[in-house]
């Protein structure tokens, strides 16, 4: 019994330090999230973050939740975790987030689920077209069936980096390569794009499926031609008769993206295209990437406020999202870790990034 009183006190006092930790590491000025609710109480305008839910433990959780109503999983939603291989079911952390986001007043984006992150078993080089249609159409109908229920899971990336670089990304040799084994599945010769079949097949079962979620198509890149074929492909599904509501811009871009002005001016024209369209605009994946030993943070902040300042000029015509990729620049994935992309130092200190979209959402631009 003395045991068992000790053990409830240590658990106690664990709880109180990382309460007083949490406190006291939090940044100075309002949280993105109170900032939000108070600014842009009409549902058109959502400030996010992304981390894995393995991540949460070493410090990302408590920063997520205090300053982001709006959570993007990073890998937990994916066919590579759900779904490794035929018959293997992995609910457990997408489950978590569905659970948690709940209780902690945020609503999510399920991410990646038909992608190039698929499991191993997909890019297998002898898979056939028939093993990945069916594997595609198993894994999308149970994982929308499974969350389409939940009124806070507001966002499907139904398809995630279709194009690469002006053409339909595609399958490698081997299988730990950065590669999109679906299109195995054929392309739609009839139409002038000739998009893969997979495109409209995960579009056909999100729409029999997930009646009450936003279905996104996500896209990395900012090449003309790639969002060209990203216009295109929001029409040929349309006309088919199925449902698309937003486009996904990722948004990983170097410091100093906004130093040429036609980058600016295109993603305006962009995210106005998407609501003349009735679609809304989410910039998914921000990161601004700092290359070289001597780090520039102040220059980072400014990229990251030209974007940010972007979305909210465009406001009043229609949804815009934000959405930083992980929190830390210690929780970037491996290749991206030096080079300090996040809002967050490694210590979970807020850097001048952070700061710089706390005042821009406190005084935000004149919607146009």
């Amino acid at each position: 019994m003395a045991r068992e009183s000790h053990r409830q006190l240590t658990v106690a006092l664990l709880a109180m330090c990382t309460a007083l930790l949490s406190a006291a590491d939090a940044p100075e000025g309002r949280r993105l999230r109170e900032i939000v609710v108070d600014r842009y109480p009409q549902g058109k305008v959502y400030i996010g973050g992304t981390t894995g839910w393995q991540k949460r433990a070493k410090g990302s959780g408590v920063t997520l939740d205090r300053e982001f109503s709006y959570v993007t999983p990073e890998n937990d939603f994916k066919h590579s975790t759900i779904n490794p291989k035929p018959g293997v079911w992995k609910w457990e952390l997408a489950d978590n987030w569905v659970t948690h986001c709940a209780k902690s007043k945020q609503v999510l984006r399920i991410h990646g689920p038909i992608s190039p992150q698929c499991s191993r078993w997909a890019k297998e080089d002898d898979r056939s077209a028939e093993e990945l249609e069916k594997s595609l159409v198993d894994f999308m109908s149970k994982l929308c069936q499974r969350y389409d229920k939940f009124l806070h899971v507001k966002w499907l990336d139904v398809v995630n980096e279709t194009v690469n670089r002006g053409k339909w990304h595609g399958p490698r040799p081997g299988t730990a390569r950065w590669e999109n084994p679906w299109t195995k599945i054929g392309f739609d010769q009839s139409h002038p794009l000739k998009p893969p079949k997979y495109i409209n097949l995960a579009f056909q079962v999100a729409n029999k499926y997930a009646p009450n979620t936003k279905l996104i198509i996500n896209q990395h890149g900012f090449d003309a031609k790639s969002w060209e074929m990203i216009k295109g492909l929001v029409s040929y599904l349309r006309d088919a008769g199925l449902r698309v509501d937003g486009i996904g811009w990722q948004a990983h871009v170097d410091v100093g993206f906004e130093k040429d002005p036609e980058n600016i001016r295109r993603l305006g024209e962009l995210i106005r295209w998407a609501h003349k369209n009735k679609l809304s605009f989410h910039v998914t994946e921000n990161n601004v990437w700092l290359h070289g030993k001597k780090k520039d943070y102040q220059a980072q902040a400014r990229t990251f406020a030209a974007i940010l300042h972007v979305l909210l000029e465009n406001r009043q015509s229609g949804v815009v999202t934000w959405n930083v990729w992980n929190l830390s620049d210690g929780d970037s994935w491996s290749e991206k870790k030096a080079f300090d992309g996040c809002l967050f130092d490694r210590d979970y200190s807020p850097k001048p990034a952070y700061y710089a979209l706390q005042q821009l959402l406190e005084k935000p631009p004149k919607a146009k």
